[in-house]
């Protein structure tokens, strides 16, 4: 009888260990997402503030663009806003080679955004296992949004 308690104890303390070190692992992931989001967030905002120092009539587009947060819940309000940005900027453009400010702008959002995108991946896969779901290790974080749609 106590050799089934000892295999009961050590089953538990496994379980037990098995959980913290996921919800540690989830809980690193989150703050990587959060960097990375930030770092997405301040990249959109460099280009806006080159596309308004370049083309002083996009200057209220992308001063409106700069001032939308991203949050966890909602960054498609501004990547949205972004993309008509970006259309208007390419109608400027029209074939013409963009300025290098706004090249280095522009390289610097499309790094962010993989770096962004890379988080996201990487933290689904952990939130949405069966065993991770089970015992609830995600916490009420809500479910991170890709920014480039669903992978």
């Amino acid at each position: 009888m106590t050799l089934v308690w000892i295999a009961v104890a050590v089953v538990v303390t496994l379980l037990a260990a098995w959980a913290y070190n996921t919800a540690q692992r989830l809980n690193r992931l989150h703050i990587r997402l959060d960097r990375s989001r930030d770092a997405l967030q301040a990249a959109l905002d460099r280009r806006c503030a080159v596309i308004a120092a370049i083309y002083p009539e996009l200057r209220s587009a992308a001063e409106d663009a700069e001032h939308v947060r991203m949050t966890p819940q909602d960054i498609h309000t501004r990547l949205t806003q972004e993309e008509q940005l970006s259309a208007q900027v390419a109608e400027r453009i029209a074939g013409k080679e963009a300025p290098g400010a706004l090249s280095d702008a522009d390289i610097r959002v499309e790094l962010a955004t993989r770096f962004y995108d890379d988080a996201v991946a990487d933290t689904r896969a952990l939130r949405l296992r069966p065993s991770v779901s089970i015992f609830r290790l995600g916490g009420t974080a809500a479910l991170p949004q890709f920014a480039r749609g669903d992978r």
